[in-house]
This record gives structure tokens, C-alpha cells and sequence, in this order.
């Protein structure tokens, strides 16, 4: 079964707080009822892989400025079909900024988040069922602003409310910082 990997790390994760862990409740079950999660083409929803990349002295996180969504956000995307979410991840890590030297730091989770996306003219409103595993880079490698971003910023990790203060976002600085 592709999903059994993920629903192995799904099983081995504890949520950061009670928000957290219902919503790996939630995802576990999105994942155990469609074979299709992984599948962009899912109306309902789909599986995402994002990373949280910090720089190597842990002070700083790559954020980008989410062109279609208008938000600073970790970087991320679809899964495509692809089940191995943090090899999802770290492609997309790649390819939204430039960075070849990249690193998972571990292959486990790091942080769920389920989110709606609203709809646009080309797919109706869904959900985003995303996975997110932490990375490290070189904050000293130049940047590539893929078309996908406004923009792309090493954000001091103490300055990050002035990006975003999104409740996720928030949560992983939380993380960091136990």
C-alpha cells in the first residue's frame, strides 16, 4: 500500500499541542480513506510536503512571499502522486529557492497543519493536508526566487511575527525554541 509509510509517520508522531494532534487525527484519517490523497487531482483535498528550513546557527527561517496566496510561508507544494512526502519536501525546498545544499535534519515529521485553500478559477475551494519535516541551509548561499514566489527572506527567527503570525507558523518557531 503507498500510504503506509505515511501512515506509519503519522502513528509515531505526537502533536505539539491539542490543535496539533487533531489535526494528525484528521489527516491520518483523510489518508486511510483515500488512495488517491497523494493526487493533486483529489477536489476534496491533497496531501502537501513542506520544509522548515533554518540556517545552520538556528537564528534565522526561509520564508517565502506565497505568490497566489499573497502570505510569507514555509516552502511546500503537491505531492504530485509522490508518497515519499519528504522526498516532496525537499524537492520543493530545492525548487523554490535555489538551494542545492538543503538538508533534512531528520525523516520525521516535524509539524501537520490542515488548512483550506480558497478557490480560484482554475480549482474549486480544498483542503491542504500538509506534512512538514525540518531542513537546514547556508543562509550565506544566494537565493533563487522561483515564479511560484514574490519573494524569498532569511527572517530572523525573533523578527517572524512582522512576516507572518500565523498560528502554524508560530507553533514551529515554538518548536524551535523548546
Amino acid at each position: 500500500m503507498h500510504r503506509a509509510a505515511l501512515l506509519e509517520k503519522l502513528d509515531a508522531y505526537t502533536g505539539f499541542d491539542q490543535a496539533e494532534m487533531r489535526m494528525c487525527t484528521v489527516l491520518e484519517r483523510f489518508v486511510q480513506v483515500n488512495p488517491r490523497c497523494f493526487e493533486r487531482s483529489l477536489d476534496i483535498g491533497h496531501i502537501t510536503g513542506s520544509a522548515w528550513i533554518v540556517d545552520l546557527d538556528k537564528t534565522h527561517v526561509l520564508l517565502t512571499h506565497h505568490r497566489k496566496l499573497d502570505r510569507w510561508l514555509q516552502l511546500g507544494g503537491h505531492a504530485d502522486g509522490d508518497p515519499n512526502i519528504l522526498n516532496v519536501a525537499w524537492r520543493e525546498a530545492r525548487e523554490e529557492s535555489g538551494l542545492e545544499h538543503v538538508k533534512p535534519v531528520s525523516e520525521n515529521i516535524y509539524d501537520l497543519d490542515v488548512h483550506a485553500i480558497p478557490a480560484s478559477s482554475k480549482e474549486p475551494a480544498h483542503f491542504h493536508y500538509d506534512v512538514r519535516f525540518l531542513f537546514t541551509a547556508d543562509r550565506h548561499t544566494p537565493l533563487v526566487i522561483s515564479s511560484e514566489s514574490k519573494d524569498l527572506a532569511w527572517v530572523p527567527v525573533a523578527d517572524i511575527e512582522k512576516y507572518s503570525a500565523d498560528d502554524s507558523i508560530m507553533r514551529m518557531v515554538h518548536k524551535m525554541r523548546r
